[in-house]
C-alpha cells in the first residue's frame, strides 16, 4: 500500500503546523470557511467532565473538516484534528473571553497542580483513529503584579488556561508530567502513532 505524501492539518493553531513540521509530516491547511461556526464547536456542555469534553470537541471538528474536504472537491487525503483544554479539577478552563477572565483563570492556577488534555483525531478513507493524551502542570505561586504584566502582554487570549507553555510563563513551570508538545496542543508521541496507522509518510 503506498503511503499518503501528505496530511490535511484542520487547525488554525500555527503551533501545532510546527509540530507537524518537527515530525518531518508534510501537511496542508484545510481550515474553516466564512460560512462555519467553528467556534460553537466548542461550546461545553452542563456537568461535562474535561475529558469527554475534549474528546467530543475533537470528533465533532474532524467531522466537519472530512465534510469540508469533500464539499472544497479537494484531493483525497487523511485529516488530522485536535483539541487541547485544560482542567482544574473537574472544571474546565477554555480560552479566557477578556483580560479579566485570564486574570482569573490564572489566579485559579497560581501554586497548584492542574491537568492538560489533548485529543489527536485522524481520519483516512472510511477509518479514524484517536488518542488523548493527559499532563500534569505545576505552576508557581503568581503574584498580583506577575498576573497583570502577563495579561497586559497578551499571551493569555485565545490559550486555554490563559496561559503558553512555549511563551513567558514558561520559567514559572514548576514542573511537568507528562508530555510538552502536548501540552502545546499536539502530543507527538500519539500524533505520530495515529499518522502511521492512517497511511501517513514519516521520515523516521
Amino acid at each position: 500500500m503506498a503511503l499518503h505524501p501528505f496530511v490535511y492539518l484542520a487547525s488554525q493553531s500555527p503551533r501545532r503546523a510546527q509540530l507537524l513540521d518537527q515530525l518531518g509530516v508534510a501537511h496542508r491547511p484545510l481550515l474553516p470557511g466564512d460560512d462555519e461556526d467553528a467556534e460553537a464547536l466548542e461550546a461545553e456542555r452542563p456537568g461535562e467532565l474535561p475529558q469527554a469534553y475534549v474528546e467530543r470537541v475533537t470528533l465533532a471538528k474532524l467531522r466537519a473538516a472530512r465534510l469540508r474536504l469533500q464539499r472544497r472537491g479537494l484531493p483525497s487525503g487523511p485529516v488530522l484534528c485536535a483539541d487541547t483544554t485544560v482542567a482544574l479539577g473537574r472544571r474546565i478552563l477554555g480560552k479566557p473571553a477578556d483580560a479579566e477572565q485570564a486574570s482569573e483563570m490564572l489566579a485559579a492556577l497560581s501554586g497548584r497542580t492542574h491537568r492538560v488534555l489533548t485529543c489527536v483525531a485522524v481520519a483516512g478513507g472510511r477509518r479514524s483513529w484517536q488518542a488523548t493524551q493527559v499532563s500534569r502542570v505545576r505552576v508557581a505561586v503568581l503574584g498580583h503584579t506577575t498576573i497583570a504584566r502577563y495579561v497586559q502582554g497578551g499571551e493569555p487570549l485565545g490559550k486555554a488556561g490563559a496561559y503558553a507553555i512555549q511563551g513567558t510563563l514558561a520559567g514559572l513551570i514548576e514542573h511537568i508530567d507528562g508530555s510538552h508538545s502536548g501540552i502545546m496542543g499536539l502530543p507527538l508521541f500519539e500524533t505520530a502513532q495515529l499518522l502511521r496507522q492512517a497511511g501517513v509518510a514519516l521520515p523516521i
